[in-house]
């Protein structure tokens, strides 16, 4: 495939991922106020024992916080769109049996994307409590509500993200790009990379939630591995049986 049509399936792919984005935006805009309230949850929680609230700094501010989480809800809603676009453009010239590992690296990285995304869910609370403890109690708090739910989709996101990346070593091992040894011989750099992630995606002071995170991502790195492991055994095994068979 030349460049050019390496560059005219890209846009298609993007089209595609993109149409779908727009459509579930629509319900993201219906769906945002329920996101908003749950959001301000940690917040009330501080309000019970101090003045506590969130303000918006501009007269748009609270439309362009909707739009926000809007957008995210349907990044979160349409990934199993544009994630199969991710695969199908990343795999264009595999074999009509290979392209079936495309719906199962699909049907993991989608699961695996929410279950990321409910992990960043269930861990921001007990991070905006955290961090908000150390203000004494005759303090206020008032939190920027552009900054805040920036917070919050953040995490949210890049940690669902986080989850999705071991799907894409097992890809780049069944098409012959990354074996099995290269992934673990990089564990202690991989280990690293996922530290600081969960450390960047989390505030410094919350090391309990930087851990929550980093765990279960490690253990997807090595299972990711585990599944390589097996397959390089098996491709390896057929071109033994092969080369026997045709010497005999």
């Amino acid at each position: 495939m030349s460049l050019g049509e390496h560059l005219r399936e890209l846009r298609k792919r993007l089209v595609i991922s993109a149409i779908a984005i727009l459509l579930a935006a629509v319900a993201g805009f219906l769906l945002a106020p329920f996101v908003i309230d749950a959001i301000r949850v940690p917040i009330n929680q501080i309000a019970e024992e101090r003045n506590a609230t969130i303000v918006y700094t501009t007269v748009t501010g609270a439309f362009d916080l909707r739009i926000s989480i809007a957008v995210t809800i349907a990044i979160v809603i349409a990934s199993p769109i544009w994630l199969y676009q991710v695969f199908a453009f990343l795999v264009p010239g595999l074999t009509q049996k290979e392209k079936r590992y495309t719906f199962g690296f699909f049907f993991s990285a989608v699961p695996l994307f929410f279950a990321g995304a409910f992990a960043g869910w269930l861990v921001f609370p007990h991070m905006v409590l955290l961090l908000t403890s150390f203000s004494a109690e005759q303090e206020a708090t008032y939190l920027d509500a552009r900054v805040y739910y920036d917070f919050v989709i953040k995490l949210v996101l890049a940690v669902g993200i986080g989850f999705v990346l071991p799907v894409f070593l097992v890809l780049l091992n069944f098409v012959g790009v990354l074996s099995a040894a290269s992934i673990i011989k990089g564990w202690r750099v991989a280990v690293l990379v996922i530290t600081l992630f969960t450390a960047l995606a989390t505030p410094a002071a919350d090391v309990i939630s930087m851990f929550l995170l980093a765990i279960p991502m490690v253990l997807l790195y090595f299972s990711a591995w585990g599944v390589a492991w097996f397959h390089d055994r098996r491709v390896a095994r057929r071109a033994t049986e092969l080369e026997e068979s045709l010497a005999a």
